[in-house]
């Protein structure tokens, strides 16, 4: 198989990275391209063998699954440029959530997928949210599948809750970085720690946490039964985020299926 992604951003970046260093792609089967073509140049300097197309005809004629990584807006001016020129042996794979597997099959005579990529894959971790089409054919599930298993959990998620697994998978480290920079600042406000041992104390937390999860030694709720000692601080401590977080969590959801709605309505391919 040969593979392509179009723009070279930071998750365009991520994924070149992650799939040649994991070994899940072979560099020589790897064309990027990138609209400033010196950003996609100084990443073939990082990683050595991938090419780098001069424009989107020859990336797209040179591969067999085209991955397009740049904004849901960009989306239509690319798909243009491109129309006529596809082959129904190719797959064209969306790492947008708004852009829906069936407004892509509409779009393209090819086949088609979505897969949306989370920052942990940069350290071969975390998950990658996938949809396919009922035409995707077994060998692009396949290789797919098997090149995403280098670099995360490949989970398939239904079209009605892409935007909820969107905001755990992809978005999340970004919630869950603002929520701990609070944490760190409340640290120096109330006890005086100063910011940099509290930084590497809830660095090197969670990723202890990391490790207590993925190896399955504790679930999320034993990991609170067991720290919790009946009377003790961590029981005060629940009880007061328990009486202040509020529906801090229910907003967060609500803003996002805001935006993804609307985000949905102004995107036409």
């Amino acid at each position: 198989m040969r593979w392509g992604i179009i723009g070279t951003g930071n998750m365009g970046s991520m994924l070149t990275a992650s799939l040649v260093k994991s070994g899940a792609v072979r560099g020589n089967q790897l064309t990027i391209y990138n609209r400033t073509k010196a950003k996609a140049e100084n990443l073939k300097e990082e990683l050595g063998s991938i090419t780098v197309a001069d424009t989107l005809q020859d990336i797209q004629q040179n591969s067999d699954i085209l991955f397009i990584c740049v904004k849901p807006h960009h989306y239509k001016g690319i798909l243009e440029e491109l129309e006529g020129k596809w082959k129904k042996e190719q797959c064209l794979v969306s790492i947008t959530s708004p852009i829906a597997v069936e407004q892509l099959e509409k779009a393209v005579p090819c086949e088609v997928a979505r897969v949306v990529p989370s920052i942990t894959n940069h350290a071969l971790a975390g998950v990658s949210l996938m949809t396919f089409s009922e035409n995707t054919s077994e060998p692009f599930r396949t290789a797919i599948h098997r090149a995403f298993s280098h670099i995360s959990t490949p989970v398939e998620i239904e079209e009605e809750y892409i935007r909820a697994a969107s905001d755990i998978v992809s978005c999340g480290p970004a919630f869950i970085s603002f929520l701990l920079s609070q944490w760190i600042a409340a640290a120096g406000e109330v006890a005086g720690m100063p910011k940099e041992k509290a930084t590497v104390l809830t660095e090197n937390m969670m990723t202890g946490l990391g490790e207590l999860l993925s190896r399955r030694i504790m679930t999320l709720e034993e990991l609170m039964e067991k720290v919790t000692v009946k009377g003790g601080v961590t029981g005060e401590g629940l009880q007061a985020l328990e009486d202040h977080i509020g529906p801090l969590f229910q907003k967060m959801f609500e803003a996002t299926q805001r935006k993804h709605k609307e985000d949905k309505t102004n995107i036409h391919l």
